[in-house]
């Protein structure tokens, strides 16, 4: 089913929406890595529900547990198991959707491929299963962190019709905290707290888009044909439940522009190769040049929704469906966390598949 990204630093999730519990094994992480379960657990706090009006009403306090892999406060180098326990599962909530598929969901593809599903919310389908990816970017984020000073910070740039306007490159994650929907332009905030509400009172909801930074990664990580690191990035994206479309750097935004406009000049700065402007995004040639990585994130309104919807059931019948139960109104505010989980991984793996063919962490200059 495709449950692992990565090569050298590799992440396997495991688990279901309502089944006994979800999480994460990592393996590749270089041993003496300072690690403890509040390292990790601080990333699936800002991840889990219930934690305001605007999110999904399930109550789960998503504690990790460290299985092994960790041995008086530092890693081993062997396998990492990250477990987060089940305790507000109520599979009973989807007994109505037992023989029918919600549209846009991955009821219907899920049976069409394996022949069976788990129609107790979704399954391995459910947004549940980023539980593991958090607590496994987690332990990615303290690995840069630790060996190579890279900052990641994710903000929610547009809900629905509001946008946000933000800079990049003075992305601060306190500000993003300090928001209910993890955007750090008050105004805008407040718009989309309104326009969230509004929706959810309405028994529908609302998409948008997440940019996300890392400061700090030097130049040098990644490869110039298949494994160009922002490819990986999209693929480590694209794999989110609800994502449907990335770009980096000026992105489609940058197809208006001439190539004399585009380009990002050259020029020495601090000793070092620099570029005036970033309209790369951090990568060139699918190989970063030390400048700030930036990437954006387009996510789907949530598919569950309390609106009539037409749809059919198992056996082909037409009817229409009217789903109840707790579900997030808007997923980009939990998805934050969700997107730096995925940067972090993407980022830790290209730092050791870089140290491992060339013996530096970072740029030949």
């Amino acid at each position: 089913m495709g449950n692992t990204f990565g090569r050298l630093f590799r992440l396997t999730t495991f688990g279901e929406s309502h089944g006994s519990g979800v999480g994460c094994v990592i393996d590749g992480c270089p041993p003496l890595l300072e690690l403890s379960e509040a390292d990790i657990q601080t990333d699936l706090d800002r991840r889990r529900p219930g934690q305001n009006r605007l999110m999904s009403a399930r109550q789960e306090t998503d504690r990790v547990e460290i299985l092994s892999g960790v041995f008086e406060g530092k890693t081993l180098g062997s396998p990492i198991a990250l477990l987060v326990r089940n305790e507000d599962a109520r599979p009973q909530d989807y007994d109505a959707l037992r023989d029918v598929y919600r549209p846009s969901h991955g009821d219907f593809t899920q049976e069409a491929k394996y022949g069976v599903r788990n129609w107790r919310g979704g399954g391995r389908v459910s947004a549940r299963e980023t539980v593991g990816r958090v607590a496994g970017g987690a332990v990615a984020r303290k690995l840069l962190e630790a060996q190579c000073g890279v900052e990641i910070v994710g903000s929610v740039e547009r809900i629905h019709t509001v946008t946000a306007g933000i800079d990049p490159e003075t992305l601060d994650r306190d500000a993003v905290l300090a928001s209910q929907v993890r955007c750090p332009d008050p105004e805008a905030s407040a718009a989309m707290i309104a326009a969230i509400d509004a929706a959810r009172a309405d028994g529908d909801s609302l998409g948008g888009v997440i940019v996300c930074i890392a400061r700090g990664v030097p130049a040098g990580w990644g490869s110039p044909v298949f494994d160009k690191l922002e490819a990986d990035l999209a693929h480590g994206m694209l794999s989110i439940p609800a994502a449907k479309g990335f770009d980096i750097g000026s992105g489609f935004g940058g197809t208006t522009s001439k190539g004399s406009e585009h380009n990002d000049a050259f020029r020495m700065r601090d000793g070092r190769v620099r570029t005036e402007t970033n309209r790369s995004g951090g990568v060139q040639a699918g190989i970063t040049n030390g400048e700030t990585i930036v990437f954006r994130v387009a996510f789907k309104p949530t598919a569950t929704i309390r609106k009539p919807q037409r749809t059919v059931t198992r056996d082909g019948q037409e009817t229409t469906i009217e789903v109840r139960g707790r579900h997030d109104p808007c997923v980009l505010p939990r998805a934050v966390p969700i997107v730096e989980a995925m940067a972090a991984l993407t980022l830790a793996d290209h730092f050791l598949r870089h140290r491992g063919q060339t013996g530096r962490a970072g740029s030949a200059f």
